[in-house]
C-alpha cells in the first residue's frame, strides 16, 4: 500500500490509499481502471491469413490511450517521493493524449496542470484537457520548423517563471517506459506466455516501445520488437520532414530515444497511417488512432516475413477524436492529396497491389 505524504493527506480526500486498489473487479476511483486492456485476435485485417494478429486496445483505458499509463506512474510517484506536492503546478508539452492522461491524474489529486500545444493538436483532445480542468498554453510558430521544439521552448519559460513548476517531462523521464514495462507488455505476456512472437508498437517519445522492449529482453528474448516509425522523423537516423499524423515521430530527438535501438524499424507515410485506420474500420469494425492505423500497416508490410508467426500490434488510442481529420474524405484530400477513390482502393488493395500503385 502507498503510504499518503503529509501534504497530500491533509488537502486531498481522495489520498493514495485509494489508487488502483480492485476489490472483486470495483476498481476505487477512476485512476484504478488504468490498464488491464483487453487483447483482440485480428482476424480480417492482412492479406495473409497464416499470420495471427492480436491487438492491445489501449483506448480501453479511462482516458482514452496508451498515455494513461505514463501520465498516472509520473504523477503517482513523484507525489509519493516528494518530488511533486499539492499546490504545485504541473507542466507539459503534448500533442493531446499525454495531457488528457495527465489532466484526469492531476484533476483527482487536486493538481493544477499547465498542456502547452500546437496548432496540430486536435481540438476535442484540448477540450477534454479543459474539461478536466487543465489550463492550456498554445504556441502558434514553430522553432526552427518543428512544433516540438516550440512546445518545449514555452514549457521552459513557464519553469523559469513559475519556481514551483513541476515538468513531468515524458520525453525523459524513466517512469514513462517503466510504465509499459510493469503494465502493457506485462499484460500482454499474462495472455500470451511464451506463445508470441513479434511485437509492434509506435514510436515518438519511446516510452511504449522502450519499456516492451526492455521486458522482452529480460523474460523473452526470442520476442521481436519492431519500432513503428513516421516518415519525417529524426528516430533513428532519420530526416526531418513535414508530419501531419500526431502521436507518431518526433521531429527533436527525445531524450528517451537517444542511442536507442530496436530488433527492426519499419516507417510509415501519414497516407497509410489513414489507410490503415481506415481498413480495420472497415474489416474489424474498430476505430483507431492515425498512430494505430500506422502500426497495422507496418505489419501487413511485413507479412510475407511474418508467415507461422504470431504478432501483436499496441494500438495507442481510439480514432473517435480524429473524425473531423482521419476519417473525412476532405481532410484527407486537402491536407494529404488523396481523392477518395484513390483512398478506397489502397484501402481495399492487397499489399503488393499497394506497392504497384504507390509506383503509378
Amino acid at each position: 500500500m502507498i503510504q499518503i505524504p503529509n501534504s497530500v493527506a491533509s488537502s486531498n480526500p481522495y489520498g493514495f490509499d485509494t489508487l488502483r486498489f480492485r476489490n472483486e473487479g470495483i476498481c476505487e476511483g477512476i485512476l484504478g481502471a488504468v490498464g488491464d486492456t483487453p487483447l483482440v485476435r485480428l482476424s480480417r485485417y492482412l492479406d495473409q491469413t497464416d499470420v495471427e494478429l492480436f491487438a492491445k486496445v489501449e483506448s480501453c483505458n479511462p482516458g482514452g490511450s496508451a498515455k494513461d499509463r505514463p501520465a498516472l506512474k509520473m504523477i503517482e510517484d513523484a507525489l509519493e517521493s516528494g518530488e511533486l506536492e499539492v499546490g504545485q503546478t504541473v507542466v507539459e508539452s503534448t500533442s493531446g493524449n499525454m495531457g488528457i492522461g495527465l489532466a484526469q491524474a492531476c484533476r483527482y489529486y487536486g493538481l493544477k496542470l499547465i498542456c502547452v500545444v500546437d496548432p496540430n493538436a486536435q481540438r476535442q483532445n484540448v477540450a477534454i484537457m479543459q474539461a478536466l480542468g487543465a489550463e492550456i498554453e498554445w504556441v502558434e510558430q514553430p522553432v526552427n520548423g518543428d512544433f516540438l521544439s516550440a512546445r518545449l521552448l514555452r514549457v521552459s519559460q513557464i519553469i523559469r517563471d513559475n519556481p514551483d513548476a513541476y515538468w513531468t517531462n515524458q520525453y525523459g523521464n524513466e517512469r514513462n517506459p517503466a510504465a509499459h514495462f510493469e503494465g502493457t507488455i506485462q499484460e500482454i505476456d499474462d495472455k500470451l506466455g511464451d506463445s508470441y512472437d513479434v511485437v509492434f508498437v509506435a514510436t515518438s517519445s519511446t516510452g511504449t516501445a522502450r519499456g516492451c522492449r526492455d521486458f522482452l529482453i529480460e523474460r523473452r528474448p526470442k520476442v521481436q520488437v519492431v519500432a513503428v516509425d513516421a516518415e519525417g522523423s529524426v528516430l533513428f537516423g532519420g530526416e526531418k520532414g513535414r508530419r501531419k499524423i500526431p502521436g507518431l515521430g518526433a521531429g527533436v530527438m527525445p531524450e528517451l530515444a537517444e542511442g536507442q535501438t530496436f530488433d527492426t524499424h519499419c516507417r510509415v507515410s501519414d497516407l497509410r497511417c489513414v489507410v490503415g485506420c481506415r481498413r480495420l474500420a472497415e474489416r474489424e469494425a474498430m476505430l483507431v488512432g492515425g498512430s494505430a492505423g500506422g502500426v497495422l500497416e507496418a505489419v501487413r508490410s511485413m507479412q510475407s516475413q511474418l508467415s507461422g508467426k504470431r504478432c501483436v500490434a499496441i494500438l495507442h488510442d481510439s480514432g473517435m477524436r480524429y473524425l473531423d481529420t482521419i476519417y473525412s474524405d476532405q481532410w484527407v484530400e486537402d491536407t494529404l492529396g488523396a481523392k477518395p477513390a484513390d483512398l478506397q482502393s489502397l484501402v481495399d488493395a492487397n499489399w503488393v497491389e499497394c506497392l504497384e500503385q504507390s509506383k503509378d
